[in-house]
């Protein structure tokens, strides 16, 4: 009689099996807590650009600034007249390149420029930042939207918070 050695068929699709189940159980929750971690580290990234809008603004004679550059460079020469050059920025240079990140696409819309010798050649009384799922319901599933008010808003289906311009439309969902 020879001996066994190794495993048998059956044993290797129980084994299979087996893993299949926990993996079926598994991946559906990673992807929400993926989902989930891309939106807050969105949300951060919205309360970031509203906060350093509102310390540009008091560099800045009152004004926003409709060029996120400027909030990411301030002693350029077209920003804030003369910013000190050893001052603090007041967004990373990630954010101000609106690049994709955690999985949302950015946009920022800046409102009417204004015109005033003592303030940036870009500054204005209002802006907007959208945030958008690269793909809706792998990356993110809500789509999210701040203005110049504070105001930061979602729809539910990841989709633009539309509108246009630089206010935010009454329809959307307030996060406050």
């Amino acid at each position: 009689m020879k001996k066994q050695k190794g495993f048998t068929l059956i044993e290797l699709l129980i084994v299979v099996a087996i893993i299949g189940i926990i993996a079926a159980i598994a991946i559906p929750s990673l992807v929400r807590a993926r989902v989930a971690a891309n939106e807050s580290a969105t949300l951060g990234d919205m309360r970031a650009l509203i906060s350093a809008q509102a310390a540009y603004q008091s560099a800045n004679s009152g004004f926003y600034d409709g060029a996120l550059s400027c909030l990411n460079d301030p002693s350029n020469a077209a920003c804030i007249p003369s910013y000190p050059t050893f001052a603090p920025t007041f967004l990373d240079s990630q954010l101000a390149s609106q690049q994709t990140k955690s999985g949302y696409n950015r946009s920022f819309q800046g409102g009417a420029v204004v015109a005033i010798a003592a303030a940036s050649a870009t500054s204005t009384a209002a802006y907007r930042y959208d945030a958008t799922p690269v793909v809706i319901g792998q990356t993110g599933v809500r789509g999210f939207a701040a203005d110049f008010t504070g105001r930061i808003c979602s729809t539910a289906d990841g989709v633009s918070v539309g509108g246009g311009g630089s206010i935010l439309p009454g329809t959307c969902a307030d996060l406050r």
